[in-house]
């Protein structure tokens, strides 16, 4: 690996392998790295020849592979992108590291916390960055609301109310979302949603030192689109959680799959001196988040444009969520180049399959858990 405090380091082009190009890899991942300088795409693997070498062409990738061993081992990738599936991204993980290169995965980190925490030591013996996809902590927004909150804009937190409700996840799904069903492989609401979006909560406003938590599922059946299979489904599509601080604040949770209407995020700051909120007219998607914000008794709730500094990126028209995930891709950029940990690692990861186990385990023992951080 290139020691990052050399001044090549400052200068040299991350070179990309990536593992997985399906749907997201190309909606998502490609155009975000497409637009920051600091980064070239060299490699992409596929089993099928045929898929690798056309993402190669429409995305001007040299090296389309077809061996996992070829793309981590390739003398032009320095950063391996895992972007299959949750139960396949420990292989990919293995190799990376094995490999000594660098390394990003999507969250789910793998289907397990005890594999996800045995990844995350092995990437730190190794001495590779590792890198996990909870992007959204990185949204300008957040980290804006964030510096409100410490720097006393609603005075002391009284409590912290979040909202997630997604048309995902509902009784009819794609054939590429057949895989969320199967409750193994760690995929549907809570782990991916409540992953995402209680990560955003825990990194900037605080992480609650008791919760309790109750789930339900509503949605018995998934029907496969276009196969028409239908699956038994036993996943979680309702999970309410409510803790509280440190500091004697407290935390309402809900998230919701399915939601025919109306669906979105709303995250509300309430403080001694203030209010703060961030609301979303979609969960995943196009739209950027509307934040607010009102000080005193009984004002209305004024729009809070966030600074410049706060955005990262070139200016580009790319989506909500795919700008959160170049905001990730340009905060592992500053990481390399400055030494710097902005990025979320393995280590938020684990943290976050941790958090999960605990809900888990009080929504099944209908008790308040002290969460261990």
């Amino acid at each position: 690996m290139t020691d990052v405090s050399t001044p090549a380091a400052a200068t040299k082009k991350i070179r990309v392998g990536i593992v997985g190009a399906g749907t997201w890899a190309e909606y998502g991942h490609l155009p975000a790295l497409a637009l920051l300088p600091e980064f070239e795409l060299t490699a992409v693997y596929s089993r099928s020849a045929e898929k690798a070498h056309a993402v190669a062409a429409r995305h001007g990738i040299a090296y389309p592979v077809t061996s996992l061993q070829a793309l981590v081992e390739h003398p032009e990738v320095d950063l391996v992108l895992v972007l299959t599936q949750a139960p396949q991204h420990e292989a990919g993980i293995r190799a990376a590291i094995a490999a000594g290169k660098d390394v990003y995965s999507e969250w789910p980190l793998t289907t397990s916390t005890a594999v996800s925490a045995e990844l995350a030591a092995l990437a730190s013996q190794a001495g590779v960055r590792h890198v996990v996809g909870l992007q959204r902590r990185l949204a300008p927004s957040y980290r804006y609301m964030s510096d409100l909150l410490a720097e006393g804009y609603i005075g002391d937190l009284r409590s912290v109310r979040m909202h997630v409700s997604v048309d995902a996840f509902g009784a009819r799904r794609m054939p590429y979302l057949a895989y969320t069903v199967p409750p193994e492989n760690f995929s549907d609401l809570l782990p991916i949603f409540g992953g995402h979006f209680l990560d955003i909560l825990f990194k900037h406003f605080g992480f609650p030192r008791t919760m309790s938590a109750l789930t339900a599922n509503q949605i018995k059946q998934v029907t496969v689109v276009d196969t028409g299979e239908v699956l038994a489904h036993t996943n979680p599509d309702q999970v309410l959680l409510h803790g509280t601080f440190a500091n004697g604040a407290v935390l309402t949770v809900q998230l919701e799959a399915g939601k025919r209407n109306n669906f979105g995020v709303q995250i509300d700051l309430t403080g001694t001196e203030g209010d703060l909120r961030i609301t979303n007219a979609t969960s995943f998607g196009p739209s950027d988040n509307l934040l607010e914000g009102a000080r005193g008794d009984g004002q209305a709730l004024q729009v809070l444009p966030v600074p410049a500094h706060y955005n990262w990126l070139p200016d580009a028209t790319l989506s909500g969520s795919v700008a959160e995930l170049a905001h990730l891709y340009a905060a592992y950029a500053r990481d390399v180049r400055d030494g710097s940990q902005l990025a979320p690692t393995f280590a938020d990861a684990v943290n976050m399959h941790t958090v999960i186990d605990q809900i888990i385990a009080s929504d099944l023992a209908g008790a308040r858990v002290t969460l261990a951080a």
